[in-house]
C-alpha cells in the first residue's frame, strides 16, 4: 500500500512526501495562498498525465513499435451535468478532465488507435473511473 504523508505549513502550503520524495502543494493567490506549489487539482490531473504517459510507453516499447515520445495535456473543470451528452447523473455540476494526447514516431493509424485505448487503461484512470472509497479514521 503506498503511503504519502501531507502536513500543513504556513498559510495554506502543504509539504508533501511521498516515499523519498518531498514537494510541496499550495493555493494560487487568488485563492488565498502563496502559489508556492501546484494546487490539489494540477497534483491529481499531474498523477493522470504521467500515468498515461507511462502506460502508452510500456505498451509501445514491448510492441517494439516507433514512439518516440507522449504529451498528454489535462484540463479539469466543472461542469454542468446537463450539458453533458453521455454521462449518468443529469443534475447539479460534474468534474470533467480532458486529456489531449500526442503520440509522436512513425507509428500507423492502427497503432495509434491502440495507444488511444490503451491509455483508458492505465491504473489512475481505472482509479478515477471506479467507485472510490476513502475511509477517514481520526488519530492522536
Amino acid at each position: 500500500m503506498r503511503e504519502v504523508i501531507a502536513r500543513s505549513l504556513s498559510n495554506l502550503k502543504v509539504h508533501l512526501q511521498a516515499g523519498q520524495h518531498f514537494f510541496v502543494a499550495d493555493e494560487p493567490t487568488s485563492l488565498g495562498g502563496e502559489d508556492q506549489g501546484p494546487d490539489p487539482y494540477s497534483l491529481l490531473l499531474s498523477a493522470l498525465g504521467a500515468c498515461t504517459t507511462m502506460t502508452i510507453e510500456l505498451y509501445a516499447r514491448r510492441k517494439g513499435w516507433p514512439l518516440e515520445e507522449v504529451e498528454v495535456v489535462l484540463t479539469h473543470a466543472k461542469i454542468h451535468a446537463s450539458d453533458c451528452q453521455d454521462c449518468e447523473e443529469k443534475e447539479g455540476q460534474i468534474d470533467e478532465i480532458r486529456r489531449r494526447i500526442k503520440l509522436v514516431g512513425s507509428l500507423t493509424q492502427e497503432q495509434k488507435a491502440k495507444l488511444m485505448e490503451i491509455a483508458t487503461k492505465c491504473p489512475v484512470h481505472k482509479t478515477l473511473t471506479n467507485e472510490i472509497k476513502i475511509r477517514d479514521k481520526m488519530v492522536d
